[in-house]
């Protein structure tokens, strides 16, 4: 996700070089339907930006008559940018999932900016919207994204975009041609049914003729443009895509690179091999490659964690330098790149981050109905700090916590889940190892109960759908907006009670989550429990016993 009114350079250290990056955002994850635990097709999307209020978005199927006009509005600023011609039929999309189980996502790569068209006013955010209401399978998505910026142009930066269906996940990248040249140069490569893979904003397609016929496709003059422009001067069959229209820095590398090998690193065998690349430390080194097979089956709930992968237990381990504050937290704010006395140094950049607007985990399965079959696992905010819903891609509407009638980018409220949960997660960042227990038990309690009770939910579905298809939806929409809405209240409760609990840098005592009280009704005496063992380490080494009691 790249706000272009927002963008901000960044200086970035390189080895023995200073270039610029554009600020990293969004993190996609893919798991094979042969590759999950129950043969499921699985694929998250964290849409990052700073500032952005993030909602689920909803658009009724319809039938429209012939000569009909489709309203184009910038997905990022809301500002009206033109009109295309509509489809004479559109499906129903909640969130980025339609009604066929239709899932698309993105990451933004940029490349190289003399190929952003400023003419064109399609962005990759209104083709992804427009594009699920027009698509019964990924491989129309395909057909449907290409043919869209063909005859409108393509008015976005580089973008790789995660386009699944029940049967199968594909990798497209995309670039423009340069202003006022319709079209796009674009690759889309099939991801084995028996693999995972990743991208995070950095183009992960390189010598894509050597996949398998029927896994490729890619634009008729993908290597002849770039034999024009003098980038590329080879045979056809080793023409690198990432290498030629986004070249690999050290920012590529560490900030955006390294969050995709982190999901491998997880998952798949071998990866301390590809540790110099991801870190920037080795730009010439081979890149892991885009697809692997993992080491055992996964399902939702690994992606959900996966989703919230803070470098754990690795070189980039975020909970290892001074930058965890006195509470070891692993956020860090931004810039991302900082100066101090003329040198330039960075902040790592993981999955799991607190600049997220929403997030989710789509999982479609095709051994069901699709009105069942579809299910948006959603958060709005940080994935490490919210509880992931169900949403069925049959949903007529989206849960009201989700949508724009209540709050916005600067207007608090409470029936918002985006401006609870980021209340919830603010009171959280500062003082993490403290805090964050308590939320990872709600957490835990809300998914455990969704995923309990998803069996029981999609049976009685069935029998509703067996008799009567739309009174499974209309069942299927109810349990979604009532799940949500239930998340949204037991959030406010864990709000209410950190700042109870929490109150003062102190911590009230209680007994079976209940505050105690001395036998005269007022509040137990509280606990001072200061600083942990790690910060009160660090204090005496940097500053010896100036604080040490005589």
């Amino acid at each position: 996700m790249m706000n272009k009114l927002r963008l901000l350079l960044l200086t970035v250290v390189t080895l023995g070089t200073v270039g610029t990056l554009k600020m990293a955002a969004c993190t996609n994850l893919i798991v094979g339907r042969n590759a999950s635990t129950d043969g499921s097709v699985i694929v998250s999307y964290s849409a990052d930006s700073y500032g952005c209020y993030g909602i689920m978005q909803h658009f009724s199927a319809g039938k429209h008559p012939k000569g009909s006009v489709r309203k184009v509005f910038n997905w990022e600023t809301n500002k009206y940018v033109g009109d295309i011609a509509e489809a004479s039929e559109t499906y129903n999309v909640v969130g980025n999932m339609n009604e066929h189980q239709v899932t698309v996502a993105e990451t933004t790569f940029g490349g190289r900016e003399e190929l952003v068209d400023t003419t064109a006013f399609l962005d990759y955010g209104s083709m992804i919207y427009i594009t699920l209401q027009r698509s019964k399978t990924a491989i129309e998505a395909i057909e449907v994204m290409t043919g869209l910026v063909e005859k409108y142009g393509y008015a976005s930066e580089g973008e790789s975009f995660t386009i699944a269906d029940p049967n199968e996940v594909w990798v497209m990248e995309m670039v423009g041609k340069g202003p006022g040249v319709k079209g796009a140069l674009w690759v889309a490569v099939r991801i084995p049914d028996d693999c995972i893979s990743a991208h995070s904003n950095q183009s992960r397609i390189h010598r894509f003729m050597h996949y398998n016929k029927k896994d490729c496709r890619y634009a008729k003059d993908i290597v002849s443009f770039a034999r024009k422009k003098g980038w590329y001067q080879g045979k056809d069959e080793d023409f690198d895509f990432a290498n030629t229209y986004c070249p690999i820095t050290f920012g590529g590398a560490r900030f955006c690179e390294a969050r995709a090998w982190s999901f491998f690193n997880r998952w798949a065998n071998g990866m301390d091999a590809y540790l110099d690349y991801a870190s920037g430390k080795d730009l010439k080194a081979e890149p892991f490659p885009l697809f692997m097979k993992p080491n055992r089956k996964l399902s939702v709930r690994d992606i959900e964690e996966s989703m919230r992968d803070q470098y754990e237990d690795t070189p980039l381990d975020m909970r290892k330098d001074p930058g965890v504050g006195a509470y070891l937290s692993p956020y860090r704010p931004r810039p991302l790149t900082w100066s101090y006395q003329g040198k330039n140094y960075f902040n790592e950049r993981p999955i799991g981050t607190q600049q997220s607007s929403f997030t989710f985990v789509a999982q479609m399965r095709s051994f069901l109905p699709n009105p069942i079959g579809g299910v948006l696992w959603f958060g709005n905010d940080d994935s490490k700090m919210v509880a992931f819903t169900p949403v069925y891609c049959c949903a007529t509407k989206a849960p009201s916590c989700y949508t724009k009638e209540f709050g916005d980018d600067v207007t608090f409220s409470l029936k918002s889940a985006f401006w609870v949960c980021n209340w919830v997660a603010n009171m959280v960042y500062p003082r993490f190892s403290l805090l964050f227990d308590d939320l990872r038990k709600v957490q835990v309690e809300l998914e455990d109960s969704y995923f309990s009770r998803q069996g029981e939910v999609e049976e009685k579905a069935k029998q509703l759908y067996a008799s009567n298809p739309q009174s499974a939806v209309a069942y299927l929409t109810d349990y979604s907006c009532e799940t949500a809405d239930a998340m949204l209240a037991r959030w406010i409760k864990l709000g209410e009670y950190l700042i109870v609990k929490y109150n003062d840098m102190v911590v009230k005592p209680e007994e079976n989550g209940v505050f105690k009280r001395t036998p005269d009704g007022i509040g137990a005496p509280v606990k001072n429990v200061g600083y942990p063992d790690a910060t009160r380490e660090r204090i005496i080494k940097e500053s010896g016993t100036k604080y040490q009691v005589p």
